[in-house]
């Protein structure tokens, strides 16, 4: 996984309700673990922007209740520090559901910005967004 250009924050912990922010069926998600995480032995997996998680569809179409599948985080409300010296929040915590691990995104557009960090490691998730910030 390419590295991102920002000094991530931990936006989000396990167990944390998002917003799925895509028309994949889905409307709220449990974020259940973190694929590809590392933390000390003893300590909690925390999510931040532009990973890749696994969560639990909470809310949204009948028949995906209680599936799990992967996403990637797209925005976070915790400020983060990009290299540029900005920092860069959104108003709420969303993801983007995906279909395989490649990065192939589950649904054909994705609502309201995506951040640039994402853009630059996830191409398949914002070649269907809207704008990327």
């Amino acid at each position: 996984m390419k590295a991102i250009p920002a000094r991530a924050t931990r936006g989000l912990n396990l167990g944390s309700v998002v917003v799925a922010s895509d028309n994949s069926g889905a409307r709220l998600v449990r974020i259940c673990g973190v694929k590809k995480g590392k933390t000390p032995k003893g300590t909690q997996q925390y999510v931040k922007m532009a990973d890749m998680v696994k969560v639990s569809v909470r809310a949204g179409k009948p028949d995906m209740k209680g599936q799990v599948f992967d996403a990637i985080v797209i925005r976070q409300r915790k400020p983060y520090k990009r290299n540029t010296g900005e920092r860069v929040m959104f108003e709420d915590n969303a993801v983007a559901l995906l279909k395989d691990d490649k990065g192939n995104p589950k649904g054909t557009q994705v609502k309201g910005p995506v951040s640039k960090e994402v853009f630059e490691r996830w191409k398949g998730v914002a070649k269907i967004a809207q704008f990327v910030l």
